[in-house]
């Protein structure tokens, strides 16, 4: 076989495949029908000689002629139809010989309601169809790549499969949605890869990572990996039925926040693997009476001291620890095992690595061309414009995908007020006011109450939480109140008054004991969890005990105290690693938790307590009942600032008791201090933080109190009750409940 002379492909074709600028491979690379049969054409570097063969036979069926010296090959098969299965067998000038199949003589594996959806914005399965998936295509096996990068010149993917080389498998260009694809025969699960983009202006880019990879090569490496991500078997049905009554506000949720490199670390500092956690922090967490792990980011990202907070994977769990079915193992153990888990998730800024989204196709594609809008000055990253459909429609995608995919129970949604004000950390010459002249940001705005909308209505039984630093109203509301639609809100100014009370001398503290009162002002205007998190021990802020005024005694008594505050404040709760035993020194991620401590009474008290603190508030419904209703509570006495007492009551339902907590925040006793109550009867001191078993001083009530018919506080009844130094007590009715 020879090829005719009209048949053969023009030199400047030839030329722009080879030096990888043809930005159509397909018009010029695999089977073409021309008169009489089909012209094949095959770029193959390396290759002295290449033989068509039949697939269905296995004969060689004809040969191309090497019609340029880097591998270009072309020639005429007589009387061959366009469909034809064929397979190319090439040797080298060193006689080695090897099959391979032609990419180029399969079809699209996208189709048309694709290119609208993904052109639209509202594929909310995105990650079904971009990225690698391997899968069979017209009977052979690979892995089909497909990319959203509308203003490229030409794409291509490269990886271990083809020598990393960008003129192997330049990708089909998709009219209309911006989206490159191409099907790799005989590429499997594992292989490492990245996309090889030229620009508009001509230019290569840096090779990138894909946005929407399922894997990651572990760092410093940046490709990302053919992962599988939906053939994991689930053994969760029951929590998965069962997780939206304890997701409800009226559930008690108590959240451990976990930083999955440095809650512990194996021999030689080295990371623990997802099966060497679930087999600890499963069972810790459980034990210690957590209903909820959350996890800080573990969508993939390039630098550890970032904590996750700059990911550049966002559809990969991180390889630090395993691969993504062994995430996915994770997720099913701390189900089966009664445990929630949630994603802290990171939707409101990336980072500017060069294998990242920044500059995607050599345009602004995710971020915002105008860095007034798109560049965020305090973390040096890039910020998403939620104005482009597209990037909405990927994030939101995103989201989806956590809580489908993974199963996972909720999204803690990072850094909410630097999305909703577009002047956020920025002077006044510095950001681009809305349209209507303000500050607020409205396209965020629409994000984030279609994510809340999606989440809850594609995944029953989930969670959402906003980390909002600020009052804007009705960020837990529903979305058809005017609301953003998240399910909770951390209460961060409770966090900032009650630690800054905290952490001052008791002699002080009568000055300033609005902070620990002030709280209860808007404590029911959202769906408030309190959060002791990682913020509070970073950054030269130390460790909770190192904040706590006195000497050693005094700093744990004080920590307990404030714990015993918190869980009996309404409101859910959240703590930070290594806080639920009074770690020593400020966390840091590129080390393990100091767990050589609990060898230390002191901080074995603390876990004991925070462990009982966590299983009274989950069996005593008037402690969580109405967390977030003011049904629930009720002050006894908040004006007593000379003696740094706070006493009040939480209320359930009406058959459940109620509970007092009394609070003295001053290293002096309080012998015979009378506080009124709403009922007669026996009050049984159901925990004490001063107790001996905590390592306190041991003085309490002798198991409760009785009360007298003595109104006191406006109530008809008081009781005389010890208060402990630096204490927090509970106190449960017991007899006749209050009508």
């Amino acid at each position: 076989m020879k090829p005719a002379p009209d048949f053969l492909i023009l030199q400047s074709a030839m030329d722009a495949v080879v030096e990888a600028r043809h930005g159509d491979p397909f018009a010029v690379l695999g089977p073409h029908e021309v008169e009489g049969g089909i012209v094949i054409r095959a770029f193959l570097p390396g290759a002295m000689s290449v033989e068509v063969v039949e697939t269905a036979t296995g004969e060689a069926i004809g040969a191309l002629e090497r019609r340029h010296p880097a591998g270009f090959f072309e020639g005429v098969l007589a009387d061959r139809p366009a469909w034809l299965a064929y397979r190319l067998r090439a040797t080298s000038f060193e006689g080695v010989v090897w099959e391979t199949e032609d990419p180029y003589r399969f079809g699209p594996v996208l189709g048309p309601l694709d290119d609208y959806l993904l052109g639209e914005g509202t594929h909310r399965r995105l990650w079904e169809k971009l990225g690698a998936h391997l899968i069979e295509h017209e009977g052979v096996r690979g892995v089909h790549f497909a990319v959203w990068a509308p203003n490229a010149d030409r794409i291509a993917v490269v990886g271990e499969f083809n020598d990393w080389d960008g003129r192997r498998h330049p990708m089909r260009r998709r009219l209309g949605a911006g989206v490159f694809e191409l099907f790799v025969p005989g590429v499997g699960e594992g292989a490492l890869y990245k996309y090889e983009i030229r620009g508009p202006d001509g230019n290569l880019l840096p090779l990138k990572a894909d946005p929407v990879g399922f894997g990651a090569e572990y760092r410093p490496g940046t490709a990302s990996r053919v992962s599988k991500v939906d053939a994991f078997a689930w053994a969760d049905a029951d929590w998965m039925t069962r997780r939206a009554a304890l997701h409800n506000v009226q559930a008690p949720i108590s959240v451990y926040e976990v930083h999955l490199g440095s809650w512990a670390r194996g021999e030689d500092n080295r990371f623990l693997t997802y099966e060497e956690l679930g087999d600890r922090l499963i069972p810790y967490a459980i034990e210690m009476g957590f209903t909820h792990l959350e996890l800080l980011p573990i969508t993939e990202h390039p630098f550890d001291g970032s904590w996750g907070y700059q990911p550049l994977g966002l559809f990969a769990p991180t390889s630090r620890f395993g691969s993504p079915a062994e995430f996915a193992r994770f997720v099913d153990r701390c189900h089966q095992a009664g445990l929630g888990l949630i994603l802290d998730w990171v939707p409101g800024h990336f980072p500017t690595d060069a294998h990242g989204l920044g500059r995607f196709d050599g345009t602004a594609l995710y971020e915002h061309a105008d860095p007034r809008q798109g560049f965020h000055q305090d973390w040096n990253t890039l910020i998403y414009n939620f104005g482009r459909a597209e990037v909405i429609n990927y994030l939101h995608a995103n989201a989806l995908f956590w809580l489908d995919n993974y199963h996972l129970d909720g999204l803690r949604v990072d850094a909410v007020a630097s999305m909703l004000y577009l002047d956020y950390s920025r002077k006044h010459d510095e950001w681009v006011p809305n349209k209507y002249g303000g500050n607020e940001n409205l396209e965020a705005v629409d994000f984030m109450r279609r994510m809340n909308e999606l989440a809850y209505g594609e995944n029953p039984g989930v969670m959402t939480v906003a980390e909002e630093s600020t009052s804007w109203p009705g960020v837990s509301k529903p979305t058809w109140t005017g609301g953003l639609g998240f399910g909770f809100k951390w209460n961060m100014g409770w966090m900032n008054d009650t630690l800054d009370y905290i952490s001052k001398d008791p002699v002080h503290r009568r000055w300033h004991h609005h902070q620990m009162t002030f709280g209860l002002l808007y404590a029911f205007s959202e769906n408030f969890i309190l959060p002791i998190s990682h913020d509070e021990v970073v950054h030269g802020k130390g460790s909770l005990l190192t904040r706590m005024p006195g000497d050693t005694w005094q700093k744990f008594a004080n920590l307990r105290a404030y714990f015993g505050f918190m869980w009996g404040h309404p409101g859910k709760k959240l703590l930070f690693m290594g806080q639920e035993f009074a770690q020593g020194a400020e966390w840091s991620e590129a080390r393990s938790l100091d767990w050589h401590q609990l060898d230390i009474d002191l901080h074995k008290g603390v876990q004991d307590l925070v462990r009982d603190l966590n299983h009274l508030y989950r069996e005593t419904p008037s402690l969580h009942r109405h967390d977030c209703h003011g049904e629930g509570f009720q002050w006894i006495d908040a004006s007593d600032s000379e003696h740094s007492v706070y006493a009040f009551l939480r209320l359930g339902d009406a058959d459940h008791p109620p509970v007092m907590v009394v609070c003295n925040f001053t290293p002096n006793p309080h012998v015979n201090y009378r506080i009124g109550l709403p009922q007669p009867g026996r009050w049984r001191e159901v925990l004490n933080t001063d107790a001996a078993c905590y390592r306190g001083s041991g003085m309490g009530n002798a198991g409760g109190i009785d009360s007298e018919p003595t109104s006191w506080h406006g109530r008809p009844c008081s009781a005389q009750v010890t208060l402990p130094p630096l204490s927090t007590l509970f106190f449960v009715a017991e007899g006749v409940q209050e009508s």
